[in-house]
């Protein structure tokens, strides 16, 4: 079942603990219904990466296991999950035993992708693996650049100045993305990378753009595809990648992808989250 009723979300409101396994409180919400207001949106492709450092369930003996599971849900997936919803699921199986950490992946991966409505893929990791080591973004931050702002700014493509002449191929990344929670308007922050092929963008433009989003309130995956529709909208690019790495929220971070080439991969998480 899908839902967009804020009504409905546990998202804002005061919860008890469940105390037992509980898939029914993993709260879906239908992409289509935010992306309408986008307009007409060019072809998307990507996933939003999800990393959550407090799973843990019991074992066959009752003993305690922990892991960080790193879940990889489609962009085509009809639904993506709310957040606090997704939180409250996993704390669900803390008391919940399975017989092996297969049967668990094999549960909770079954669960995330009734919700989503789509494939979802799970990794489990214990608490020390290497590979939960931060990425080190690759390209040019813009965040030393001047810009002289002021007003109550919104995000909006004609921020986005005008492109360069000459074609470049550029990463570029700022730590200065701000948004806002839709449900309860708390901060979210995030750092954001943009790897393209095209007509050089204005990165003063591009800097006063991702700052318009200070007081923007949207969904994490949301505010990456406003930003992918926006520039798709305003300028030709032989490809380009955006992903937004935000910073943990009740032991949950989001990571989501877009991009024009349906094979590209999210990166993994900064040491910032």
């Amino acid at each position: 079942m899908t839902s967009n009723d804020k009504q409905g979300m546990l998202l804002g409101k005061h919860t008890p603990v469940v105390e037992a396994y509980a898939p029914e409180l993993l709260y879906p919400i239908d992409r289509s219904t935010m992306r309408d207001t986008l307009g007409s949106m060019p072809a998307m492709y990507g996933a939003d990466l999800w990393h959550a450092y407090e799973l843990s369930w019991l074992d066959a003996r009752g003993k305690p296991v922990v892991r960080v599971g790193r879940f990889v849900i489609p962009a085509a997936s009809p639904c993506m999950v709310e957040s606090k919803s997704f939180k409250l699921y996993l704390n669900s199986l803390n008391s919940h035993s399975f017989d092996s950490e297969e049967q668990a992946q094999a549960t909770i991966t079954a669960d995330i992708s009734a919700a989503a409505g789509a494939p979802v893929q799970l990794q489990l990791y214990g608490a020390n693996d290497a590979q939960l080591a931060g990425a080190q973004l690759a390209g040019q931050c813009l965040d030393a650049l001047p810009l002289s702002l002021g007003g109550e700014l919104q995000p909006d493509a004609q921020l986005l100045g005008e492109q360069a002449a000459d074609i470049v191929e550029e990463q570029l990344y700022s730590h200065l993305l701000r948004s806002l929670c839709p449900v309860t308007g708390q901060p979210d922050w995030a750092t954001i990378w943009l790897h393209y092929r095209g007509r050089g963008l204005d990165h003063a433009a591009l800097l006063h753009y991702i700052i318009a989003f200070r007081r923007h309130q949207d969904f994490h995956e949301h505010c990456v595809e406003r930003m992918f529709t926006d520039l798709r909208a305003r300028f030709e690019f032989e490809f380009l990648h955006i992903q937004a790495f935000y910073t943990r929220r009740g032991g949950l971070d989001i990571n989501p992808l877009r991009s024009t080439d349906p094979a590209v991969k999210p990166l993994p998480r900064l040491n910032r989250q």
